[in-house]
């Protein structure tokens, strides 16, 4: 599971001590709410599902994705699924053989979602070797299912920007400047990364 609230909340006690920009932030919005994810496969295809579609369309074809597949999308059924069948639900050619990829990297025991290496670096190798699952969506699955404290997704673009406006910089930094701002808030990136998120979400006055 996600960082939880408590863990969530002394992440960001200990950033406040280190960047005084977060110290005076949360003074101004106050602590975000966890944001929390199941672990297994379903979470990652709800991201391929959800890849450059509105949220609304994603829930369509999910909830249609499961009324064909089978409460909690079984690998085993939908490995067997032509993409004529899963257009159904609403996947395109190139989403559903992302999904048959996840499936097939699960069911032959390649991929080991309840046992992923410890060492993020080498868990974002191990998911990103799926077909459709990019780093960003690696690093989003490891920190909202799996709660790892110091993933940073520095390419997310809603990161950059907010990352630029709490530190006061003249542009939105690049992917790389955002991950180097960031080096000394180790071990507790995770937490910056879900109150950048939620920076972005309010309007701060």
């Amino acid at each position: 599971m996600g960082l939880n609230a408590e863990d969530l909340d002394a992440g960001l006690t200990a950033l406040a001590a280190i960047e005084p920009a977060f110290a005076a932030s949360i003074g101004r919005i106050g602590m975000p709410a966890p944001r929390i994810y199941d672990r297994g496969h379903a979470t990652l295809l709800r991201t391929i599902v959800g890849q450059q579609v509105s949220v609304a369309s994603a829930a369509a074809v999910w909830t249609r994705l499961e009324a064909l597949v089978g409460p909690g999308l079984p690998l085993d059924t939908l490995a067997t699924m032509s993409d004529e069948t899963l257009r159904t639900a609403g996947l395109s050619r190139q989403k559903s053989a992302y999904a048959r990829s996840l499936a097939d990297e699960v069911l032959t025991g390649r991929l080991h979602l309840d046992a992923l290496p410890a060492d993020d670096e080498a868990a974002i190798a191990a998911l990103v070797a799926v077909k459709g699952i990019g780093r960003w969506s690696a690093e989003i699955y490891l920190l909202f299912a799996e709660g790892r404290p110091d993933v940073w997704p520095a390419g997310d673009l809603a990161i950059q920007i907010e990352v630029g406006r709490l530190l006061g910089l003249p542009a939105r930094p690049t992917e790389r400047e955002t991950r180097a701002l960031a080096e000394p808030w180790r071990p507790h990136r995770g937490a910056a990364a879900i109150f950048a998120w939620a920076h972005y979400n309010t309007l701060v006055l």
